[in-house]
């Protein structure tokens, strides 16, 4: 839930929390996090897993939560120049310059978020918007109750309609060539 606000926030402010929470910045307004359930927790895992193994040895990196995306953020921005940053589940990031400071500056290729109670409106709506307006390539929704997952693909700046996987599929990443994902094993 959105926190009671009187200021604006930058990413400069979150930095200095030491509350143990982690939060998302909306335009200057934070949402803390919940923590996410063991099930989510394992997707997440297999997700990354899969994603890792594909790139040991390339140049696109994968990263998961907690990482800082600073998605509207260009090099030469500071922390105190910065209001919107995400915390997606896994990034997957192939130019190593937007991660040469502390999380990413700029859109990742690739963003995947796994659906919780708390956090669905902000995925499959504001963070949908958010991504395609950042110039996101590829969004993955994942839905663990459906043991579904919606790709979502950037096409000039619009995403197309999104295709739906069911639980047995193997989804190919798009950025990613020759790489594709084994629902079998993410949905176990």
């Amino acid at each position: 839930m959105p926190l009671a606000q009187e200021k604006r926030y930058t990413y400069a402010d979150v930095l200095t929390w030491d509350d143990d929470t982690r939060y998302e910045l909306y335009d200057g307004q934070p949402v803390a996090l919940a923590s996410p359930s063991n099930r989510h927790q394992r997707i997440s895992f297999e997700l990354s897993r899969q994603l890792g193994n594909y790139l040991l040895g390339r140049r696109c990196q994968a990263y998961h939560a907690p990482f800082d995306v600073q998605l509207f953020a260009r090099e030469s921005d500071k922390p105190w120049d910065i209001d919107t940053v995400v915390q997606p589940d896994i990034a997957v990031v192939c130019d190593e310059s937007k991660t040469a400071g502390h999380g990413c500056k700029g859109a990742p290729d690739l963003i995947i978020e796994i659906l919780s109670p708390s956090s669905m409106q902000y995925d499959q709506f504001i963070k949908l918007d958010l991504y395609r307006k950042a110039g996101v390539k590829e969004y993955w929704i994942v839905d663990p109750i459906k043991n579904t997952i919606s790709v979502y693909l950037l096409e000039g700046r619009h995403y197309r309609s999104p295709v739906t996987y069911g639980a047995d599929a193997k989804i190919p990443v798009s950025i990613l060539e020759g790489c594709k994902i084994d629902l079998g094993l993410v949905f176990s």
